[in-house]
């Protein structure tokens, strides 16, 4: 079944950040080797996006306004495992690592 594992930004010092990512690819090694996982991907801050959107019919894409939360999505983890047991042991390991709450949700969706 897949899973997806949502992490949240956080206000990290330089130090963390790279610790922070040295440990998340540990997981990301572990769940590659292991066969469940699907993909994964940093994201970039909301001030390097883009807002698309249709209005009237046409498509516009502005550099905002970005949606006002003090979290915003940091990257992901596409997961593909047996049971829900394991996807919450993945997101509960991810939490640990971010120190902070994960979102776990399930493919609405057979893939």
């Amino acid at each position: 079944m897949n899973y997806l594992v949502l992490i949240y930004g956080q206000d990290w010092t330089p130090e963390q950040a790279s610790q922070g990512v040295l440990d998340l690819t540990v997981v990301k090694d572990e769940l590659a080797a292991s066969g469940e996982l699907v993909s994964y991907a940093p994201l970039d801050l909301p001030t390097e996006g883009k807002v698309v959107q249709i209005r009237n019919g046409v498509q516009v894409v502005t550099d905002g306004p970005f949606g006002e939360a003090k979290e915003q999505l940091a990257g992901y983890f596409m997961i593909d495992v047996a049971a829900d047991d394991r996807a919450q042991q993945v997101a509960g390991r991810v939490s640990a690592i971010v120190g902070d709450r994960v979102e776990l949700r399930g493919a609405a969706f057979p893939g």
